[in-house]
């Protein structure tokens, strides 16, 4: 049976109103010790969620862990045959080795379904692994086109690389035509480098103006002045940036005291950005985002969404959070259309899963009041937003 996780949280309103669900980072029912990986001994399905929980990119994986959390609270309160047990999430601070660390970890302790891994480079480590295993794996934010590549058990609920890149283009190409842009990226992270080859494929293809190409690197990632005079001098004024949010807060800082004044235009990544440390949000007026979630959404899932984590977590959910919800409840309509039972095997839980990706649509925090479907690759299909800080907010321009 399939049902729309609109009408579903909808009827969740009603009957649990905006009770908060759960606190802190405790996100799993007690440990049940086991190391039996193939079969589960109980009667809730076992997910695993791996992310930064400590160090620069905490903010994405911590807010995955605690949104994945709400999710399975609200779920398992329906009392019907399916229920979730959240294992406590599982940080790899980003790093590919320890979140192979991470997996082996969950996997010891009977995961069955991976709702990760958060970020791409440490994907790429730990896909290959669920293939291998045959665990049925659907990554909230990790949006290298490779990490679905070649791994049927993969799916994605946030865009590709490239197509943020080549949306990017075109949002850009629409509403700034006349635009010369610069464009500064990571040249040793391949969540950077992936936007940025496909943002550059889009505007040379439509004819745009891009005027100067700027790259940085893990070790030089907090002085930008020789990139943004350079793009000052070649006329950019608009300055894409398919970075995550704690470079792109030096970027904006550094311009500022250049008195360097371009459009600058991120994607997902940038998500965060508003509460980076030591930064000065009023920086950020102005800044375009492509992201598909707003917490100042006034729709009723948005705002119900929101409601229960700032009680719950004290803070407000970014996009990242956003998908590991809709990450949650769009494994709990699959379930229900595959038929399968969590005293499955692990595999053949994973084959079901993949057989009926392809046959569900679901309309959640993250499509923008429309259905994200996905093609038999993994991908994801849903319409992209942007949105432009106002006032310290989010708002759709």
């Amino acid at each position: 049976m399939k049902k729309k996780l609109l009408a579903l949280a909808l009827a969740l309103t009603m009957a649990l109103g905006l009770t908060a669900c759960g606190g802190g980072n405790d996100t799993s029912a007690a440990d049940d010790g086991g190391s039996d990986t193939t079969v589960s001994t109980g009667t809730a399905f076992k997910i695993g969620v791996i992310g930064p929980l400590t160090g620069g990119a905490a903010i994405y994986g911590t807010c995955v862990a605690n949104s994945a959390q709400i999710a399975v609270d609200e779920i398992n309160a329906l009392g019907g045959d399916i229920q979730f047990e959240l294992l406590p999430a599982a940080d790899d601070v980003n790093d590919a080795e320890t979140s192979v660390n991470a997996y082996n970890s969950l996997m010891d302790k009977g995961m069955q379904i991976l709702v990760g891994t958060v970020t791409t480079q440490p994907a790429l480590s730990v896909v290959p692994l669920t293939y291998d295993d045959r665990v049925f794996t659907l990554t909230p934010s990790a949006s290298g086109d490779d990490v679905i590549e070649n791994n049927d058990n993969v799916f994605q609920i946030c865009f590709t690389d490239s197509n943020q890149g080549s949306r990017s283009a075109q949002y850009i190409n629409e509403h700034f035509p006349d635009a010369k842009i610069g464009i500064i990226y990571k040249n040793d992270e391949q969540y950077s480098i992936g936007i940025r080859d496909n943002f550059k494929a889009e505007a040379d293809a439509r004819g745009m103006d891009i005027v100067y190409e700027g790259t940085f690197a893990e070790a030089n990632q907090t002085d930008f002045n020789v990139q943004l005079t350079a793009a000052q001098s070649a006329g950019a004024d608009l300055l894409f940036l398919p970075i995550y949010y704690t470079p792109a807060s030096a970027i904006l800082t550094q311009a500022n005291a250049l008195g360097y004044k371009p459009t600058f235009f991120g994607v997902d990544g940038m998500d965060g950005i508003l509460t980076a440390d030591n930064f000065d949000a009023s920086l950020a007026e102005g800044v375009y985002l492509l992201t598909p979630f707003s917490a100042d959404a006034e729709d009723e899932m948005t705002q119900n969404f929101v409601t229960k984590y700032q009680e719950a977590y004290g803070g407000t959910p970014n996009q990242f959070g956003a998908d590991a919800y809709d990450a949650i409840y769009t494994l709990y309509q699959a379930i229900q259309a595959a038929g399968v039972t969590a005293d499955m095997a692990t595999e053949d839980i994973c084959d079901a899963l993949i057989e009926v990706m392809p046959t569900i649509s679901v309309t959640g925090l993250t499509s923008a009041g429309s259905e994200m479907t996905w093609d038999a690759n993994g991908a994801v299909s849903k319409d992209p937003t942007a949105v432009i800080i106002e006032n310290g907010t989010y708002v759709t321009p």
